[in-house]
């Protein structure tokens, strides 16, 4: 039985050239799209690209539909389906447009990997997540112990992201010198630091409590003076391991290397949430925590974009509709508290900060 086709790797091959070099699309997006045409091969038995027809989409999605999660036990979800389904939409399409496939394949041949609307619908709704509280987190860091440079190290690691609402990829490659505790800033530069969309932007220490900007203060004060860091040294060097005298590894203090990836952030966050109690919430909840705090802190329209560009954001409809989802509780306690404010007359200064940032959002859109 075939386990692949030569035709179809070099093919996979040119396309994932194509989303890297040219729609600049990151290693995990581009794993997916692998993962998508990986499922569609195993389903045609490996046939070449060549002899696709409409029954094999069709079917293939009629598939997926039944198969089981090995995670959960349960049928694929909507939106699994809805993204599989998308990545290889997307391929066929560009590989209508490809020499040798341009007599072969339409356009129109990549509408049959799509869902119904109803199926699409129910794959794009936005459930609310948890998303933890400044308490929380405080509370987390509280209970975290720093007897060893390593604990420090993971200390510091939740502070500085809620400090900065950094995300996890960028603070895994930052090093001293980006970091300013004096001046109580943090430049992502996209040179160095692995920014979404590689943008460099300075953030400003967001005012979380004295006692978060603490740890971290402290945490480059113990690099530089005890460790002897430069400044082009990590902010947050991996672990070193060693052996120990039965020859079985074990964290051996810090190392002058950056992690590699973002997963052991993540570790650190799912030991220390599950440590102190608190719900578990991954590193890029902490963004939504910022976001919310400022919905509550932000008095004007002003300051409200200050905040947003603070996240890294260039436009703040990005803070409002993908971080700053008012929950529930919060809803109902905002709802109920504008009945008494329904007659007050219109704030005049606030309006017209709006009408200034519409300005310059219309004037920037053309």
């Amino acid at each position: 039985m075939r386990t692949h086709s030569p035709e179809n790797e070099r093919v996979k091959r040119a396309y994932f050239t194509y989303l890297k070099e040219a729609r600049r699309l990151s290693e995990p997006s581009i794993d997916a799209a692998a993962a998508a045409l990986s499922r569609f091969e195993e389903y045609t038995r490996y046939r070449d690209f060549k002899s696709f027809h409409l029954q094999q989409a069709v079917a293939f999605k009629h598939r997926l539909a039944e198969q089981v999660s090995a995670r959960t036990g349960e049928r694929l979800s909507k939106r699994t389906l809805f993204g599989t389904l998308n990545a290889l939409r997307a391929f066929f399409q560009w590989l209508a447009g490809q020499s040798g496939f341009r007599s072969r394949l339409t356009y129109a041949d990549a509408d049959y990997f799509a869902l119904s609307e109803k199926e699409t619908r129910i794959a794009k709704a936005s459930l609310e997540r948890p998303v933890p509280t400044l308490e929380q987190i405080q509370h987390v860091l509280q209970s975290m112990p720093d007897a060893t440079d390593v604990q420090l190290r993971n200390r510091a690691v939740i502070a500085f992201t809620l400090l900065t609402g950094a995300r996890d990829g960028a603070i895994a490659s930052m090093k001293l010198k980006h970091a300013d505790i004096v001046e109580g800033k943090v430049l992502q530069d996209a040179r160095e630091v692995r920014t979404k969309f590689s943008k460099t932007f300075t953030t400003l220490f967001f005012p979380v409590g004295d006692d978060v900007r603490q740890i971290v203060v402290d945490w480059v004060t113990f690099l530089t003076r005890e460790k002897l860091f430069g400044a082009t040294d990590p902010l947050f060097p991996a672990t070193r391991v060693v052996l120990d005298q039965d020859r079985c590894f074990q964290a051996g203090g810090l190392s002058r290397s950056h992690w590699s990836n973002a997963s052991p952030i993540r570790a650190i966050f799912k030991e220390a949430f599950a440590g102190a109690g608190p719900p578990y919430a991954n590193p890029h909840s902490f963004r939504k925590t910022l976001a919310q705090l400022g919905e509550r802190t932000c008095r004007t329209p002003e300051e409200f974009k200050a905040w947003s560009q603070n996240l890294g954001h260039e436009q703040v409809l990005t803070t409002f509709s993908s971080y700053g989802q008012v929950g529930h509780e919060r809803q109902a306690e905002l709802i109920r508290s504008l009945t008494s404010t329904v007659d007050r007359p219109p704030n005049g200064e606030a309006i017209e900060q709006v009408r200034r940032l519409l300005e310059d959002a219309r004037h920037r859109l053309g």
